[in-house]
């Protein structure tokens, strides 16, 4: 509705003043009607005429459209839109059909990122949900969407646990799959971390090992390294699979490793230069900070590693017009300087590339700390949600349905880069705004629906009653709600949007017959849209519809 209202304004604008301009239409207060707009305070410059002339103008020429029934000026020259009763109607037909703005582009989305050897934190859960979730965005609105995962599966984390690993072993292979079994991977990161900061040995053999991952010239490191990496891949996919999330194509810091090191070292002295045995990009230059891409010792950084999957990403999908990473923001100074460097190497790559960051996650009962161990894993998370559902829910036979609900939406609902802290007990409440709640909402609408043995479309009345306009005027939003949601990749308005339009429908239905009254069939009609809308707005969030809980 809104979108259309746009065109109109701006077909007009262009008729009357030659002019190409964006309206900017929004939502306004229920007493000056349903739409509002800004335009003629745009033009006024341009045109060099009083605001309040320039509304009267466009009001006179777009009065006779069918679309409205009511078109008022406010001062300094804000123009309101009042849709007229049975456009409103007719636009609940269309409340499901969505734009398909990126029907011709092929869009890369990174997300998840664990890395083997070490636990799979919230962070990781919070990734991959926002990145899951934007790719089905994505799309919806018609893109050829490639969800995409890196691990580093090398790297002095990957040294420090299989130290552990060979010390605790002895360095004797017997028995390996039982102590990979008894200790999680969590606690020999986090020795091997303890141990390379405190022990000047430890440090050293660290060290070595890493080189023998490098250069895979160590059968006992090659063993415990194949395992441990083969025993994390099958604990991420398994939590991946219990939250929903999959990937089209893993990458690897294996793999990007030499081409990131090659391409830093192609780019000497043009992008990167020498410094004390290390190869670094002085990003003072760009504003940013200086950062280290090979080390002295000869390996490449994370820096050179982003700048080889790059590469890989570039040849595996050579068309992709738009290239999104997912990270926590503790990495947004990281990426500045890495698309700063990438941007002297390939300014079209570059360009293309956009890192969304989001911020720091957290329980009720504390924080978290891969270095000392300390962590509350993504696969505690999950199963303590698991355990809480089975609770709550005990005789319920969509559990796990209502786990989704339940994990996704927490993460879902809150702004994208806003620090979160994830309450359990709240995740599952069947009150407020949770996912269990819209999922009861959408139950209740099934209900309901469920007690008309037919639904009449050919109803006689084409005038709303106040309750029925402010439910249905809610409804019509859904389309433009979506569409803003995707193009500023803002996955919680539309979670907002599905909140208050459950509550928008629950005060309906608290006021208002519908089964066996006069305006039966149409009110039917209105609940049916709106359980459409409301089971596809969850089924973009990747939330199953329960017809009953």
């Amino acid at each position: 509705m809104k979108s259309d209202i746009e065109k109109v304004v701006q077909t007009v604008c262009e008729s009357l003043y030659g002019v190409s301009i964006s309206s900017s239409i929004v939502r306004t207060e229920k007493k000056f009607g349903d739409f509002s707009s800004n335009i003629a305070m745009q033009l006024t410059k341009q045109l060099k005429r009083p605001p309040m002339d320039i509304a009267k103008e466009i009001i006179h020429e777009i009065e006779d459209n069918n679309i409205f029934s009511k078109l008022d000026v406010l001062k300094p020259g804000f123009i309101n839109f009042t849709v007229k009763d049975v456009m409103l109607i007719e636009s609940l037909k269309l409340t499901n059909d969505l734009q398909k703005f990126n029907s011709s582009k092929q869009i890369l989305i990174e997300y998840g990122d664990p890395n083997p050897f070490k636990e799979m934190h919230l962070g990781h859960i919070y990734t991959a949900i926002i990145g899951d979730t934007l790719a089905s965005l994505l799309e919806s609105s018609g893109a050829d969407v490639k969800r995409l995962c890196y691990q580093g599966d090398v790297g002095l984390h990957v040294a420090k646990a299989i130290y552990v690993v060979g010390e605790y072993m002895k360095w004797n292979l017997d028995g390996l799959e039982e102590a990979y079994a008894s200790h999680s991977l969590g606690y020999f990161y986090a020795s091997g971390e303890k141990a390379y900061n405190e022990n000047e040995t430890a440090k050293t053999k660290i060290q070595g090992i890493n080189q023998n991952i490098y250069k895979k010239d160590n059968d006992i490191v090659n063993k415990i390294y194949d395992l441990g990496k083969k025993i994390s891949y099958e604990r991420f996919d398994k939590t991946f699979d219990d939250i929903g999330v999959y990937f089209d194509k893993k990458y690897f810091e294996s793999e990007s490793s030499k081409i990131g090191e090659k391409l830093v070292r192609d780019n000497i002295p043009k992008v990167f230069e020498k410094s004390d045995g290390a190869v670094i990009y002085r990003g003072e230059k760009d504003g940013l900070h200086t950062r280290v891409f090979i080390n002295s010792r000869g390996f490449t950084t994370y820096d050179a590693k982003e700048l080889g999957l790059t590469v890989l990403k570039h040849g595996d999908f050579p068309k992709a017009d738009i290239s999104i990473i997912i990270t926590a923001a503790e990495q947004d100074e990281y990426f500045k300087v890495v698309l700063a460097a990438l941007a002297k190497i390939d300014p079209k790559l570059a360009q293309k590339t956009i890192h969304l960051s989001h911020g720091f996650l957290s329980l009720t009962s504390g924080k978290m700390s891969s270095r000392t161990g300390k962590v509350f894993t993504g696969a505690d998370l999950v199963s303590q949600v698991h355990q809480m559902v089975d609770l709550k829910y005990k005789d319920s036979k969509v559990k796990k349905e209502i786990f989704l609900a339940a994990l996704r939406y927490t993460f879902l609902r809150q702004r994208i880069g806003i620090d979160i802290v994830f309450d359990v007990e709240q995740s599952i409440a069947l009150e407020g705004n949770s996912g269990p709640y819209l999922q009861y909402a959408h139950a209740r609408a099934c209900s309901i629906l469920a007690k008309a043995k037919n639904i009449d479309t050919k109803f006689g009345d084409k005038t709303l009653q106040s309750d029925e306009r402010d439910l249905v005027v809610k409804i019509c939003d859904f389309p433009d709600v979506i569409l803003e949601a995707t193009k500023l990749y803002l996955p919680h308005q539309i979670c907002t949007y599905l909140f208050e339009l459950a509550k928008e429908f629950n005060s309906f239905y608290e006021k208002n017959r519908v089964i066996d009254d006069p305006r039966m069939n149409l009110r039917l009609a209105i609940a049916r849209s709106y359980k459409d809308v409301l089971e596809e707005g969850l089924r973009l969030l990747h939330i199953p519809s329960p017809e009953s809980m």
